[in-house]
């Protein structure tokens, strides 16, 4: 591994929608870099194409022009067949409504994701580790409505992680907390980046989140209008 290696390559960027005969040009010819290790935040109002942008990182949605890379791959022509791999084996999403199974157990939501590439019982180990992890080694049973809203999204975490991926995306995810949950599920975040070596790239509109990552890319009208490059506010053990 090549330390502060170029993980996300974006190159000109675009993704239109057609809203009755008229374009909407969600995102504008955006390029961009995120290194190995880095943590960024995306910012701006509601509608300036943040989520868009984390779609299009996620293998979600497509780009309408451009070229996107993924730890070195060109995910940007890929079928969808081939961006559910790209996703299972690269990326790990975490969202603000946690979008968990409601019918499953904490351990069979972190398991899902690994049975597409490997037996029953190594699932179940990766995910009962993978819950420790996360300080939930002691709710492996609990359904989603037996948890608070804080250990739903460390479920929610986990099962991102459990496949070891490359980059961790996250969209608003501490919208559905209080603020000190919130503060604890980002000291989290800090603290699997320096276990894992974790690349973390965070939605948010909310600029106490946003401080706590390395730098913060800020879109309006689909456009990046600043980018602050600026010392981590938040160390694992500090």
């Amino acid at each position: 591994m090549v330390k502060n290696a170029i993980l996300i390559q974006a190159s000109h960027l675009s993704r239109t929608l057609t809203l009755g005969s008229e374009p909407l040009h969600v995102l504008k010819d955006l390029s961009f870099e995120v290194r190995r290790g880095e943590w960024v935040s995306l910012t701006g109002p509601s509608g300036s194409g943040k989520s868009t942008l984390l779609g299009l990182l996620a293998g979600i949605d497509t780009p309408t022009s451009g070229n996107l890379a993924i730890d070195g791959v060109d995910i940007t022509h890929m079928s969808e067949h081939q961006l559910a791999r790209i996703r299972n084996e690269k990326i790990g999403i975490v969202f603000q409504s946690f979008n968990l199974i409601p019918t499953l157990t904490a351990q069979e939501n972190v398991e899902m994701p690994l049975y597409i590439r490997t037996s029953a019982g190594d699932a179940q180990k990766q995910a009962r580790i993978m819950l420790q992890e996360v300080g939930l080694g002691d709710r492996l049973n609990h359904r989603p409505h037996q948890l608070s809203g804080g250990q739903q999204q460390r479920v929610a975490i986990a099962r991102a992680l459990v496949t070891k991926p490359a980059v961790l995306l996250a969209d608003e995810p501490t919208g559905n907390l209080d603020t000190d949950t919130g503060d604890q599920v980002l000291e989290l975040f800090a603290e699997l980046r320096a276990l894992f070596g974790l690349t973390i790239v965070v939605v948010t509109h909310d600029q106490q989140v946003a401080d706590y990552a390395d730098r913060t890319l800020h879109l309006v009208d689909g456009e990046f209008v600043r980018s602050m490059d600026e010392a981590p506010k938040y160390k694992a053990g500090a």
